[in-house]
Formats: C-alpha cells, structure tokens, sequence
C-alpha cells in the first residue's frame, strides 16, 4: 500500500491537533538504575523470559543457550512480537576465540513463488516496471509469507554457540511449561494482542486443539461474555497455549527434523496452500538441511568519534581502549548502522561538523548530524542490501557475482557520502544510494542503477535480548515475526503464526537486488550489536546491545551508542534518553494513527519522541524538518533497547557487568547472583 504524500508548506500551515491526555503507563517516568553483577546477567522485555534465562545461566548454560531460553518464552508470552517461526540473527562473542560470530536464520521464500506469480496476484501481469517498481507486496498477502526459520535459528544457536552443559530440551523446558501450565499476561503485550484480534480471527478459522480435539483460535482466549466467543487476552489474564507446547516438545526431542517435518510441517504446508501460498513439504526438509549461516560479523572502528571523557577517578586505560562496532551483514540492516558512524566519523575528521561530545546532547545542531547521516546511510541499504547468497535472478541462466558490504566502509566511498551533508539545512529530497564503483577502483561489486524510487519502509514487530554469563561471552539476539503475529496465519494444531517478511522485498525495478524471487531471503530489519575493544590478544567484549523495531533498529544502535560513547551515559540512561526516527519509520508502528498527523506522513518528514524540548523541535523545523512529536504507546516507534557493558573494578580490575532495560517495555536486566 503506497500512502501519498501531502506537500510540506500544508502540513506546516495546518494546525495543531488537540492536546491528547498522557495515557497513565506514560504519565510517571519511573527510575531505573543500571544492574551490577559479577557472574553474568540476561536483559529483556519480559521478566518472565528473563528468569528462564536466569535459569539457564544458574545451572550451568552459556550466554548463547540463555539467550534461547528467553526467546523461547518470549514466543510463548509475547506472541504478537515474536514466534518460533519468526526469523533469527544472532551474534556471539566467543570469549576463547576472541571473535565475533553472526548467525542468520532468516526464511526463503517458496521455491515456486516465481516474480511473475506474485505480480499476477497482484494484478501487476501486464504492467511497466515503472508500476512493479511503486508497488508493494501486501503485508497480508500470503506469498510474504516465508519458511519459519526460528526454530532451526534455536538449534543451531545452542549446537554452534552454546555450552554443550545443557541440553536443547533444558534450553525450552521454561517455554513448555510456561505454555502448558499459562501465564498472565503483560501490558504492552496484551495492548499489542488486542490491536491484532480482528487479524487473527478473520485470516484464520478455528482448527482443532492438539489437546481437546475441539475447533478454537488458538491464540485467543475464550470467553462467553465476547460477542465472537473469544477476545484478544487483557493486561494480567492468563493465557495457555498446549499447542505451542507440543510444538516444542517435538522441537526439544526431535531437533530440526521435529519442525520441519511430520505433523508440524504437514500442517504449516496445510495453512498456506489453504490460503493460496505455495509452501512445500520440500521447502521446509531443504531449510532443515541447510548448514548453519554461520560467518564473522561486520565490524568499524569507534577511534574516529571523540569518545566522552572518562569520570576523574577511573584509571587511564579505559579512555585509551579502542572500540569497535559490530553488526550482522546483509540480508541484516547492520550496514546502516555502520554506514552512519562512518559518516560521522568523516564528518568530525574534517571539521564539517565540531566532536560530537562538544555538542549539547539531543541539541538541534546534533540531531541534524545524525539524521542526516541516517538518511544517506538508509538510501544506499535501500538497494544493497538483499540476500547475499541469491546469485541467480528467475528464469535466467546469467549469474550475478554476490556483493561485499565491506565496500560500503571503504574510507573513500564514506567520504564520498558525507559530502551529500548539508550543515545548515535538512536535504530537500531524500538521497539516492550511491555507486561504489565510482569511488573505489579494481573491487568487483554488484553496480548500481543510477536512479531508484523510494519505497515506503516495511514493519517489524520484535523482540530484542542481550545476555552476559560467567565466562565473558556475550549473546545479542532478535527474533521476530515482521508485523504482529506475523501473516496471522496460525498453524492448525501448532500453536504459532507463520511470519510475513516477504513483504519486504521490492516489486521492481527489474535488476533490483532485493527483487522478489522464489528461493530468496528479504531485506530483514532485525540487527543485533556487540562492541568490542581491541587488544594486543584479540577483541574484548565491551557491549552487547540492541534496540528493536523495524528501520528504527540501526537509528536506536546509532543513537543509544552515540549516548554511552560520545557523551559518557550510563547503559540505563542512555536507554531513557528521547529517541528520533527518521521517517518513513511510521509503517512500522502498529498505532500509526497516533504516529501520523492530520494530514498523513510525509516523505523524509522526522519523529520526535515525547520528552524532547520545544526549543530543539522549534530549531528542528528552522532546519526544515518537518517534525511529529510521538506520545503515548505510539512511542513504540523508537523501539525498545537492552544493554550490558563490560567494566572492570577500579581498584582489583575485576569485571563488572553493567546492565540496562528499556523502559518503553516490559521487561528488566536479571543478573546472576
């Protein structure tokens, strides 16, 4: 669905809306202090998941099996955010091999979901790559729906990365009895759920229970007093869900081949080609027996932003250390986040723009600087990034040579882009992605057209964990459905929805590299993050974090770590700060009412979350921005982050694990005692 845009100077004229009344859970910014704990600690969005984890690290599991324990209950407890066959990246920093490990466990799409079949549903047959190239694929429409890849992303998390102390069935064993017994259910889950009932009821018709035998919507609750006889569960109801139970007690027994095939497998073919997909028992074996998408991260070093100054009483050596980034490469976002701090970096280098630690914190003149590096780094992942393993395009014999993301980070073409800055105003257009070729001579690399159209940016409903442990690993982990419940195509008998992140990919132009094929992964906003120092032995874990939420990701990772390294912030209190997201994040947030204005969204136009000054949106707007002011749940925009650093005693030099929760959710950092 493709929103036009209004002209600006009428949405600056309009006027204001009404004063809207706080909803209460934003009326009162409790305080949270960050978490110590020597041994290891697990943050996320769910105390619920966050035991589990706790759990799972106290009987002897590393920071990689506690990570999918707490995904695991996350797919119980927060379905509309989450499932077992949403997609999963991962990375893991492997505190023997000093490295950093990425995990893509991302869905294909049907092998036999050709381009031109999707184009033929849409009614897009006949019709110039011009129109292919404006439209989009419905987030509804069952060809985005892809092969549910988290529960093979699980097993491969715990046999690559984990302990081997603990076994898969110990890992899930929290879920299943979580699943099987109930559990009451949190408030912005239940405000989530509730937003997606007429979903769930309408795309999926009551199938029989794997315990009672009996036709009900499994992942609504029943009640008489309803006028459809079941209702989306309210804050603190307790909801069971036996058929998720059995789901992964087949997964905890059986492993990949408990999921993808058998009952499970037979009955997410039976859903999709009951909606029309063309989901095969055949895509789900080959999925099972890929080799785990294991590879070394992507990585950029922090040196060329002026870190804060250390507080006067800490030793020299931590102001001295070396920092360096790490995101998950392409089909992952990642690049946008690296691509930003690479601009920034060239930006504070030559003098366009003073040290960012110099600047007031979330100041005009400082908010201009990163959003404008957002938007150009947003522009060339826009294009670039696609599946890397894809080489062929449909019925065509010619090969592509696959694309490297390092090329992106190239010193030259990073200067290349910082030039597109403009310090005293915001652009007027949105940049185009650039050319590597025109910079960097002698790389083979995929070329790009000169000329692309804008698409609106897709949704991504997530959840977002980090997890620490004794040993000094460190998990960053997402999983995540793409919207809420994903297609709402729940799977008879199975307890979860199928995921929709199909919809991501591009209709047009023809030598698009995220064009849709069949066999091929999309564009995935889901990025988990590390930062690690360097050392004369390696890389040293420093950070794990992430902020979830569709293209709000790589804009959260930028701005949380710009907190803590440019202006000295705490993990908790850069997790507090106001946010801003670069539009047209607003597809993403399910209450796009409250995230739009009068007159709908704006091409480029520029988010501030409530708590920002009226000064700093004043100067904004004098920059040209056009910008919305977010309040209420409808800041669930800005995402919902998780930190823990690494410190060290001032005096012993023992580690110390520092932890913060995002408050915009429901969860906490749970240390290991």
């Amino acid at each position: 669905m493709t929103t036009p845009y209004p002209d600006t100077a009428a949405l600056a004229a309009a006027p204001p809306p009404p004063p809207e009344e706080p909803d209460s859970f934003f009326r009162f910014q409790s305080r949270r202090s960050v978490v110590h704990s020597t041994r290891g600690i697990a943050a996320c969005t769910n105390p619920l998941a966050g035991q589990a984890g706790h759990a799972i690290l106290s009987a002897g599991g590393n920071a990689a099996d506690a990570a999918v324990a707490i995904s695991a209950v996350l797919a119980v407890v927060d379905p509309p955010m989450t499932g077992i066959g949403g997609d999963t990246f991962a990375l893991f920093f492997d505190k023997k091999k000093g490295k950093v490990l990425g995990l893509n466990a991302s869905g294909r799409t049907p092998k036999a979901a050709k381009h031109d079949i999707v184009c033929e549903s849409l009614g897009l047959a006949d019709a110039d790559e011009k129109a292919k190239t404006a439209a989009t694929l419905p987030h509804d429409s069952v060809h985005a729906v892809t092969v549910p890849a988290g529960a093979a992303g699980w097993v491969d998390a715990v046999e690559q990365f984990g302990s081997g102390r603990v076994t898969l069935a110990e890992v899930l064993a929290p879920a299943i009895r979580l699943a099987d017994n109930g559990f009451p259910v949190s408030k912005l889950s239940a405000y989530y759920w509730q937003a997606a009932e007429a979903d769930l009821r309408s795309r999926t018709p009551p199938t029989p229970s794997i315990s009672t035998k009996t036709p009900h919507h499994t992942l609504l609750k029943p009640d008489s007093s309803s006028p459809h006889g079941v209702r989306a569960p309210r804050e603190g109801d307790i909801i069971k869900n036996p058929d998720l139970a059995e789901t992964l007690r087949r997964l905890a027994e059986h492993g990949k081949a408990g999921f993808y095939e058998g009952p499970v497998a037979e009955a997410i073919v039976a859903v999709s080609q009951a909606a029309g997909g063309l989901m095969t028992l055949d895509d789900l074996k080959c999925h099972a027996s890929l080799p785990s998408d294991i590879h070394e991260a992507l990585s950029m070093p922090l040196g060329g932003i002026q870190a804060a100054e250390p507080p006067s009483d800490w030793p020299s050596p931590k102001s001295a250390r070396p920092l360096r980034l790490w995101e998950h490469p392409p089909n992952g976002q990642g690049i946008v986040a690296l691509l930003a701090m690479g601009i920034l970096e060239e930006l504070e280098r030559t003098g366009k723009i003073a040290p960012l630690r110099s600047m007031e914190h979330n100041s005009a003149t400082y908010l201009h600087a990163v959003v404008s590096a957002l938007r150009i780094a947003f522009a060339d992942a826009g294009w670039f990034v696609a599946d890397p393993d894809k080489k062929k395009k449909d019925n065509s014999p010619d090969e592509t040579k696959p694309f490297d993301p390092k090329i992106l980070l190239h010193p030259t073409y990073l200067a290349k882009r910082a030039a597109l800055f403009e310090p005293t105003r915001a652009s007027k257009a949105p940049p185009t992605h650039g050319n590597p070729d025109e910079v960097l001579d002698n790389i083979d690399c995929l070329v790009a057209s000169k000329a692309s159209e804008s698409s609106p940016m897709a949704t991504s409903d997530t959840v977002y964990l980090a997890v620490t442990d004794e040993e000094g690993n460190g998990c960053s982990f997402v999983n995540s459905m793409s919207d809420l419940f994903g297609s709402c195509l729940v799977v008879p008998g199975c307890g979860f929805a199928l995921p929709n992140r199909a919809h991501m990919f591009r209709l047009g132009p023809a030598d698009h590299p995220n064009l849709f094929a069949g066999g091929k992964r999309a564009y995935n906003t889901i990025i988990p993050a590390i930062v690690t120092a360097d050392s004369e032995n390696g890389h040293v874990l420093d950070t794990v974090f992430g902020v979830m939420g569709g293209y709000m990701q790589p804009q959260g990772h930028v701005q949380v770590l710009l907190n803590m390294h440019a202006f000295g912030m705490d993990p908790q209190t850069a997790l507090d700060a106001p946010r801003v997201c670069v539009a047209p994040n607003y597809f993403w947030s399910p209450d796009r009412a409250a995230a739009s204005t009068p007159h709908g969204e704006i091409s480029g136009q520029l988010y501030a979350e409530e708590g920002l000054s009226d000064t700093v949106i004043d100067e904004l707007r004098a920059l040209g921005y056009t910008v919305v002011v977010v309040r209420r749940f409808a800041r669930s925009l800005f995402g919902r982050g998780q930190v823990i650093r690494a410190e060290h005693d001032r005096v012993t030099g023992e580690r110390v694990y520092v932890a913060g929760s995002d408050g915009r959710g429901d969860g906490h950092a749970v240390p290991l005692i």
